[in-house]
């Protein structure tokens, strides 16, 4: 390709080409345009690109191109469009070339000083050095751009206090953004200059305001508006109603210390907007009411109150509904199916919801998420459930369902996640005779806290025998993306409204928070049911699970030696059981083992030393008579291991309970509330466990449980 000494236009984009750049194309030196982009193109910029002095646009983006850039390059004598965004480009960028119109380094790992040279950039209309790695201050160059219209520089490791009045002198600017930095920007309230000129974008996220900035009332074009992650209190001034009412598409007031609206009820004024997002502040009162053309509403974690509004039903272009973590109430509306072909995520986890599932809601469904934990939700689930083919997640944990297991959603080729803990779901879980379909990508699947009974059900994962689960979606989150992107300009687009699931399930002997829940973990938690037999060699086929848990059940028979094979298992629980035989050397292979538990059985014999078993504590084993070893206070025959004493929380262990006591208070804790669980520890420490059990009615984690 080198030898096309005449060629002036190369494009070869969306192309699956790999390697590196051929360093043969610094010989077409007539070239005027090069675009090599979204590809995987690997490796450094060739210097000899260089040589194009009449090259006009360079295009080299969303490739895996690192190592630095070439300074030649980005100071040819024509260059006037330069996008190298989306790569892995490193180091620091020096810019001398008065040509240059259009810069595009976003999205890589440039660490800085990007420095501008003495002569002035005055064609520079869009400078984007957005998410890159750069340090110390925004050059004062900058405020030398006279034409700039465009300027990102979010989310970087800019630092220092800057004045708001500085990029006014920037008299075409339409679109900044300066969000999740380490800036603090100081706006003068009186500047005249602010009322006069009119922007499209600002993005002041993390820039340590207290108040919403006075000037932005006189700003009637905005587009976006993001003020999230600062410290501004009180109520949403009064004067933002009529700000940009026509022209407003995203609102991002996020983690503040907003305290509520100042009118009542709340119907937002902007008719255009498409992305609120108010997550994360101390809101009260009822619900605001968005308009109709709003795709994506993000409320969680306030403090609203009240029933959910039937005015939601008009939203009927909704795709994502987060009202997770406040304080609402009632049953759910039966119009909510006015939108039920839009919506794609319904998060009303931690709330008070009572009463059943309208069937409606779910007809025709594009649900991907549905999250109605920590609810007060009642009645059997909706069959209709089983038609929305695009579901990867369903949580109803921590509710009052009374239903049977759900096999008919075993169909769900992309259902990923399965949650049903803590609810009143009974009755035997062995699979029918006319079950086909064995949740074929399920990843969590939690029945924890439940009255199922009978053998375990064992069938549901035949198909994960072949899966090689940790090799997919490396680092990954379970989440749903929006289609819905905010144009910047014409060569980067930004997405908006991502959602993220989230989850609370107990692991490694507590009840853990995932804010984030990776693609790649795996757990099973069937404990704290009636499950009986023994446990089949067959279990060794879950090859790729993380967490075992089968706790707190009437299960019978030995340890398998098939568990040998889940070489992928953290944590593994039996206890609680009445299992028998021994500790199988096979486990030993279970390297990443960090929390094994066998305690309250019938095991016998030695328990096994050397790799990670070393590191268990007594806690592990106790309430075995029979099992004996280094760690206990009981020797093997033959052995020269010194007699160990009870620890002090060994003694105080109530051995008819489920769980050691610092569970229990991590648990009694989390329901309700640190502080009421530091007291009730306390109580625990004077009194009965059993006394502090029935005063509050808590139903027993641990035993059989009988049905009034």
């Amino acid at each position: 390709m080198g030898n096309l000494s005449f060629l002036t236009y190369l494009s070869i984009e969306f192309c699956n080409f790999s390697g590196s750049i051929p360093s043969s194309l610094g010989n077409l030196t007539k070239l005027n345009v090069l675009r090599l982009s979204n590809s995987s193109l690997v490796g450094n910029i060739p210097h000899s690109l260089g040589n194009l002095v009449q090259l006009s646009h360079l295009v080299i983006s969303r490739t895996q191109l690192t190592g630095q850039v070439p300074f030649r390059l980005v100071n040819l004598p024509q260059l006037s469009y330069l996008d190298l965004s989306h790569n892995l480009l490193s180091g620091e960028i020096k810019l001398e070339n008065e040509t240059l119109a259009i810069i595009g380094l976003n999205n890589n790992q440039l660490t800085g000083p990007i420095t501008f040279g003495p002569m002035n950039l005055t064609n520079l209309r869009v400078l984007d050095l957005a998410v890159n790695k750069i340090h110390g201050q925004i050059s004062n160059s900058i405020f030398n751009f006279k034409n700039l219209e465009f300027l990102y520089l979010f989310e970087n490791y800019f630092n220092g206090t800057l004045e708001f009045d500085e990029f006014l002198k920037l008299k075409h600017l339409s679109e900044l953004d300066i969000s999740g930095n380490q800036l603090s920007l100081l706006i003068k309230e009186t500047s005249a200059k602010a009322t006069l000129q009119k922007f499209q974008v600002l993005g002041f996220s993390s820039c340590n305001l207290s108040e919403v900035p006075n000037f932005i009332r006189s700003q009637h074009e905005l587009k976006n508006l993001n003020l999230s992650n600062n410290k501004i209190h009180g109520q949403v001034p009064e004067w933002m109603w009529n700000t940009s009412t026509t022209s407003l598409e995203v609102l991002d007031l996020s983690n503040n210390l907003l305290t509520g609206f100042s009118q009542h009820p709340i119907f937002l004024p902007w008719t255009s907007l498409q992305v609120l997002d108010l997550r994360s502040n101390f809101l009260q009162g009822s619900l605001p009411i968005p308009p109709v053309s709003t795709l994506y509403f993000f409320i969680s974690n306030n403090l609203i109150t009240g029933n959910m509004p039937e005015l939601f039903c008009n939203l009927s272009s909704l795709q994502v509904l987060d009202l997770a973590n406040n304080n609402l109430s009632g049953s759910l509306p039966r119009c909510f199916d006015n939108f039920a072909e839009s919506l794609l995520v319904l998060d009303l986890r931690r709330n008070k919801f009572q009463g059943s599932i309208p069937e409606t809601w779910i007809n025709g469904s594009q649900l991907r998420i549905i999250n109605f934990s920590q609810n007060k939700f009642q009645g059997q689930l909706p069959r209709l459930l089983a038609e929305c083919t695009m579901l990867k997640v369903i949580d109803l944990s921590d509710n009052q369902f009374n239903d049977t297991f759900p096999f008919w959603l075993g169909h769900l080729s992309n259902l990923k996640v399965l949650r049903l803990r803590s609810n009143k779901f009974n009755g035997p879980m062995e699979t029918p005779q006319t079950y086909f379909y064995k949740f074929p990508n399920i990843r969590i699947l939690d029945i924890s806290y439940n009255d199922f009974m009978g053998k375990l059900p064992l069938r549901l994962f035949e198909n994960w025998k072949a899966k090689k689960l940790a090799d997919e979606h490396m680092l990954t989150y379970i989440h749903e993306s929006s289609d819905f992107q905010k144009k910047r300009y014409w060569f980067a687009d930004v997405a908006w409204a991502a959602y993220t699931y989230s989850m609370v399930m107990t692991n490694k002997g507590n009840v853990v928070f995932y804010e984030k829940v990776q693609e790649v973990f795996t757990a099973i938690d069937f404990s704290s049911n009636r499950f009986v037999g023994e446990i089949p060699e067959s279990i060794g086929n879950l090859k790729g699970v993380q967490l075992l848990n089968l706790s707190n059940n009437a299960l019978t028979g030995h340890i398998p030696s098939s568990l040998g094979n889940l070489t992928e298992l953290e944590t593994l629980d039996f206890s609680q059981n009445n299992l028998s035989g021994e500790i199988l050397q096979q486990l030993t292979q279970l390297t990443f083992l960090e929390v094994f538990s066998v305690s309250h059985n019938n095991l016998a014999g030695p328990i096994l030393q050397g790799k990670q078993f070393d590191t268990f504590e007594n806690s592990s084993f106790e309430g075995n008579p029979r099992l004996c070893g280094r760690t206990l206070t009981r020797k093997c025959e033959n052995s020269n291991e010194p007699h160990s004493h009870p620890s002090i929380s060994q003694e105080s262990q109530d051995s008819g309970s489920p769980f050691e006591f610092g569970w229990k208070i991590v648990a009694i804790g989390y329901g309700f509330g640190f502080v009421v669980g530091v007291i009730i520890g306390q109580i625990v420490i004077a009194r009965k466990y059993d006394w502090l059990m029935k005063t509050l009615r808590i139903r027993p984690l641990g035993g059989r449980r009988h049905r009034n």
